[in-house]
């Protein structure tokens, strides 16, 4: 397996979803190029937070969504239709969502899309066992799962041209777990949201934990991870000063939903 660097960049502020989406598919874009033309492009791994969002998958027509649209964005939430496989979720402040950009074909043997779901999902696991003692099940549904009917993580990617978009969420907080109770996530109508303070009784705050799944995502993939110097006048390293700047203007958004 080559040892090529995945850089890394944590986003301190909650981000919009839509530029934020935006911005997955400008880095895709420059990877596609780039190795096409030079075979010389950047894995990344973008960390944060999104301000309160609810997204249905690629596949949920407008039709099929246009009542939930209504009635989600009335509690003040955004609703953007992802491009990633699944149905609808959400996302917020409390949450860690990680979106790895990397190209699998740096792997050897190559790897196939179903392995890099299976080392996501991993990755967290192996997050919650060391970090915190924390135990997670078998299932058959994608994501990581307490028990039967207790779902601490989910996952939804996209793959084109063995480059990754999208990836995982992690409820750290219990903020997300109200946002969660207003729709059946993933699909799933007797699967409930927790997250990792409520399973441990006292608060965690995200910026100490971003550097614990850090580890556990270099061991699982096998790859090091360094920080990605924003400083630097790079397309990549551009756009991610410009989201940040767009997170800062945002203002403030509805901590909780009117239940």
């Amino acid at each position: 397996m080559t040892r090529a660097l995945i850089y890394f960049h944590h986003f301190r502020l909650p981000l919009p979803y839509t530029p934020t989406l935006a911005l997955q598919e400008k880095i895709y874009a420059l990877q596609l190029a780039r190795r096409k033309s030079f075979n010389h492009h950047d894995d990344l791994l973008l960390l944060l937070e999104h301000r309160p969002v609810y997204t249905p998958g690629r596949r949920q027509t407008e039709d099929s969504v246009k009542d939930e649209r209504l009635r989600l964005t009335n509690i003040g939430a955004d609703f953007v239709t992802a491009t990633r496989g699944g149905l609808l979720t959400y996302h917020g402040p409390g949450q860690l969502v990680g979106y790895p950009l990397i190209d699998l074909s740096r792997f050897t043997p190559v790897m196939g899309v179903r392995e890099y779901v299976c080392r996501l999902q991993k990755s967290i696991e192996l997050y919650l066992h060391t970090a915190h003692g924390i135990a997670s099940i078998p299932s058959e549904h994608t994501g990581v799962f307490l028990d039967p009917t207790t779902k601490i993580a989910s996952i939804g990617v996209r793959v084109r041209h063995r480059l990754t978009t999208h990836g995982f969420s992690l409820n750290i907080t219990p903020e997300p777990l109200t946002w969660f109770n207003q729709i059946v996530a993933c699909g799933l109508d007797n699967v409930r949201a927790t997250s990792v303070a409520s399973v441990l009784g006292h608060s965690v705050k995200i910026n100490d934990i971003v550097p614990l799944y850090i580890k556990a995502f270099g061991s699982t993939y096998q790859r090091e991870l360094v920080p990605l110097d924003l400083s630097k006048d790079g397309e990549v390293e551009e756009a991610l000063r410009k989201l940040e700047a767009e997170a800062e203007g945002a203002g403030p958004w509805h901590h909780n939903p009117t239940l």
